[in-house]
């Protein structure tokens, strides 16, 4: 799905409207391994993702945990950040190459003047990211390791090829070794 389809769905907007979101966005090509936020930064940008990957993690003072990886046809930021101006709690980095389309704050808060619905769309939006947050707390407190494993694999098969081994254990709450075992039974 390309991005201004992308856009439509999420957003549930009409052409015109998407003309205008879609002419704030700037295009970022970047190689693998760039930091797009550090924890405790100001987060000034929401990114949708067009090819690559990146990771949302966070330092817990023993370990590196990845709260998120993102592919193509995904937005990534730190929405608490972005939207509230707090200081970040996650980190975010490319994992390969990307390309990105990017929107600066600043024109993200002009829509607010220059789309009579804003609201409307953007709590749509917020809505949408935080259905995805209940599917995955649900997934955490009724599946198995196994359960969680075979659900995230058959979603996201072509990750698994391009992304440490580590990291994807990380997002589905297990070890390394853990997800090691499963991936020889499975």
């Amino acid at each position: 799905m390309d991005f201004k389809e992308q856009l439509f769905q999420l957003f549930e907007v009409e052409a015109e409207q998407a003309g205008l979101i879609l002419s704030k966005f700037h295009k970022e090509t970047l190689d693998k391994n760039v930091q797009l936020l550090e924890e405790g930064q100001s987060c000034r940008s929401l990114s949708f993702i067009a090819s690559g990957y990146c990771r949302v993690y966070k330092w817990t003072g023993s370990k590196e945990a990845t709260q998120w990886i993102g592919g193509a046809g995904y937005f990534v930021t730190d929405l608490a950040s972005f939207l509230f101006d707090k200081p970040a709690v996650w980190s975010i980095e490319t994992l390969s190459p990307v390309t990105l389309w990017t929107l600066d704050k600043a024109d993200y808060q002009e829509f607010e003047q220059k789309i009579p619905n804003w609201n409307v769309l953007e709590k749509r939006f917020i809505a949408k990211c935080f259905m995805l947050l209940e599917q995955r707390i649900f997934q955490f407190i009724s599946q198995s390791a196994e359960e969680r494993y075979q659900q995230y694999f058959e979603a996201n098969k072509e990750l698994f090829n391009h992304v440490p081994l580590q990291y994807i254990a990380s997002v589905l709450g297990m070890s390394p070794e853990t997800l090691s075992r499963i991936r020889s039974k499975a």
